[in-house]
């Protein structure tokens, strides 16, 4: 299983990370073609319930405005958003391994630990921290490490929230697509729950992370 998941990692991330580079049509259809197949896992996942259907057009339909806006300010902000939800997944994952300890929410997600929120926090904020200094931004890394911090917490009750559906319906993966991982609503949960804070956080502070001071 591990091993599955780091091949799915090592082929999707470069692309969503090319894709994100170049922008234009080529991340609009990256996310586009992201979007349907996450209506339909999540269609599959809450069985034609008009009431959640129609939940789940809000449930994607806002994070895919908010990352379309999102790199639209510049690709740094797009980036960094996506360095620290995979951030955040990778560090969670490893510490509730290696450390396990107290469950988390045992009675929604039985194999998440206190353990992995603290270490998916811990790796958000290296990689704002490393970010802000790689860019060169004018923000001081320790704000833009507060920043991926509170991402990370956002991102992780996202995955909890998929958790508590997939439960709620009776469903393990929400689909099949990516080894190692399930469905790609599996994969990005934490991202759909991030993207729209992400957003209000540049609202707040006036463009991309290029313009924050």
């Amino acid at each position: 299983m591990l091993r599955q998941r780091i091949l799915s990692a090592l082929i999707l991330a470069p692309l969503a990370v090319i894709a994100t580079w170049i922008g234009s049509w080529v991340f609009a259809l990256l996310i586009a073609a992201g979007a349907a197949v996450v209506a339909w896992e999540w269609t599959r996942l809450v069985g034609w319930s008009p009431v959640w259907v129609a939940a789940g057009t809000v449930y994607i339909g806002l994070p895919v405005v908010a990352l379309l806006w999102l790199r639209n300010q510049d690709r740094e902000t797009a980036l960094w958003l996506m360095a620290v939800v995979w951030a955040t997944d990778s560090a969670a994952y490893g510490a509730g391994r290696i450390i396990g300890g107290w469950k988390l929410m045992p009675s929604v997600s039985p194999n998440k630990t206190w353990a992995g929120l603290v270490g998916g926090t811990v790796g958000a904020v290296i990689v704002g921290a490393a970010m802000a200094a790689g860019f060169e931004l004018s923000i001081a890394s320790w704000l833009l490490a507060s920043m991926s911090a509170l991402l990370a917490l956002v991102s992780q009750g996202g995955d909890l929230f998929e958790s508590a559906v997939k439960r709620r319906f009776g469903v393990k993966d929400a689909g099949r697509l990516i080894p190692g991982h399930g469905g790609l609503l599996d994969r990005i949960d934490g991202l759909l729950a991030a993207a729209p804070v992400a957003a209000a956080l540049c609202l707040a502070f006036g463009g991309g992370i290029t313009a924050w001071r």
